[in-house]
């Protein structure tokens, strides 16, 4: 391959998108002989270096960007920096680095003496589509999420007749059992620039359809409907090359809460502790969290919870245990020796891969649930907004996850009590989650396996990916 030709890849601004990407790059930079080029805003681009190897060949460029120009406060240039209501300005902002994004594709075409093999970017970067057709250049959307969630938000979008008129819904192609209420809706958005946010995702998602191409975060053999799906709208090619390893930028600066975590769990028995974890960017409620706490303490399970300042406080502020959680609760579950509470982060991807972890109450992100799937881990689905009902729907098709119900979006301790023991109480329903777990990992294991004989179907999906960027090249002017 010519280590003269580039590949560009441009992520969303949110720590959801960027890791993938990252680990999209690593993987474009192992496996090809192309300059690999990651764009974004200085602040990310600044996360992105602290990410990188000292040994990578990965290139990073910021576009210029300045947050107080949008009405956002200062530093803030990702969805993990703002509250949940300054969203849309952002989302509406990215669109303002469609210029200085052109003139970079322009410089970097003199500088190398042709223009970059192909351009990978994020879905709600649609626009780009728009510059790449213009300059002749191969364009791939990477969705990093699931095949089912980008499906189902695709259809709700893109489709004027998909909105339902019932509370509970089924999505057309989809299994019976695939039911969605309209409160677990991402377009039933609550913020007061609702109507805004639809018109700008509505625009990107028909930018998207222009694309030369979709590449997916997931494995074939596990979202057939989702990808399917995809096949038939776009009448695209679709490549699932994941499920990609997030290791890189959803590490953090090791901290003394890294060790405390692995020696908690080296004294415990396999399979015998639940991970608790609503993500870098999600919280609940006050009242939610005494739920959750008093389940959690009256389950006598053994856990790990990573706990954050609940909705309506500065998510990374400091927790305050005496007003968020049930009077001496801390001090009862550390004395019992059964729970830790790790402020802020813990080390997600050694907790789930340590054999004492039996179980992840989670909030159903896709990282999350790529990290969770990729090591067997069964699932308490706790989702909360976007795509993450449907993440938890697919795990549940899958057989690996049960989601907790309550009165509306209201989750009970009782309701607690009763999923915990469903899954790490030993019972039948626990078990064959776990076996079902195991073999999901085989699945995914195989999908990404290089050595040996064929190489898996995700391996080669890439492979796929990027010799149709090179036969696009010779079709649209010859090698440069």
């Amino acid at each position: 391959m010519n280590g003269r030709d580039r590949i560009i890849l441009f992520p969303f601004m949110a720590q959801g998108h960027l890791i993938p990407f990252l680990a999209l790059a690593t993987h474009l930079e192992h496996r090809t002989g192309y300059t690999i080029t990651i764009v974004n805003t200085p602040l990310n681009i600044k996360t992105l270096k602290s990410s990188l190897p000292p040994t990578t060949t990965i290139h990073l460029v910021s576009l210029p960007f300045n947050g107080s120009d949008h009405s956002l406060p200062p530093n803030s240039e990702s969805t993990d920096a703002l509250p949940h209501h300054l969203l849309p300005r952002l989302y509406h902002s990215s669109q303002t680095l469609q210029p200085s994004f052109e003139n970079l594709i322009s410089t970097l075409t003199n500088q190398d003496g042709h223009p970059p093999l192909c351009i990978i970017s994020d879905m709600f970067l649609g626009w780009t589509v728009q510059i790449a057709n213009r300059l002749g250049i191969f364009h791939s959307i990477f969705i990093t999420g699931g095949a089912h969630g980008a499906s189902i938000d695709f259809t709700l979008y893109l489709d004027p007749n998909s909105q339902p008129d019932s509370a509970e819904f089924q999505l057309p192609g989809f299994p019976d059992s695939f039911r969605v209420h309209r409160s677990q809706l991402k377009i039933a958005d609550d913020s007061s620039d609702s109507d805004s946010m639809f018109r700008f995702i509505h625009l990107q998602f028909n930018l998207c359809l222009s694309s030369d191409g979709f590449l997916f975060n997931t494995v074939e053999e596990m979202e057939k409907i989702g990808l399917e799906y995809f096949r038939k709208k776009t009448n695209r090619p679709v490549w699932a090359i994941g499920l990609l390893k997030n290791e890189g930028i959803a590490r953090k600066a090791i901290d003394v809460s890294a060790g405390r975590c692995i020696s908690w769990l080296d004294f415990h028995r396999p399979n015998s502790v639940l991970y608790v974890s609503f993500g870098s960017q999600n919280t609940i409620s006050v009242s939610q969290m005494m739920e959750l706490a008093m389940g959690l303490e009256s389950s006598g399970t053994k856990f790990i919870w990573v706990v954050r300042a609940p909705h309506g406080f500065d998510v990374d502020g400091e927790f305050r245990t005496e007003e968020w959680l049930p009077e001496g609760f801390e001090e009862r579950i550390t004395e019992r020796k059964q729970g830790m509470l790790v402020k802020r982060w813990a080390p997600q991807l050694e907790i789930l891969s340590h054999g004492s972890t039996g179980g992840f109450l989670s909030h159903c992100g896709w990282n999350s649930t790529v990290e969770s799937l990729r090591r067997g881990v069964p699932v308490i689905g706790w989702p909360m907004s976007a795509e993450q009902f449907y993440n938890a729907k697919m795990m549940e098709e899958l057989g690996v996850c049960v989601v907790g119900r309550g009165e509306g979006m209201e989750i009970g301790r009782s309701e607690v009590v009763r999923v915990i023991e469903m899954v790490m109480g030993g019972k039948e329903k626990g078990e064959e989650m776990k076996r079902k777990g195991l073999k999901v990992k085989e699945m995914i294991e195989e999908a990404v396996r290089e050595d040996g004989g064929s190489l898996g179907s995700s391996v080669k999906a890439l492979g796929d990916f990027v010799m149709a960027a090179v036969s696009s090249k010779k079709m649209i002017g010859g090698d440069f």
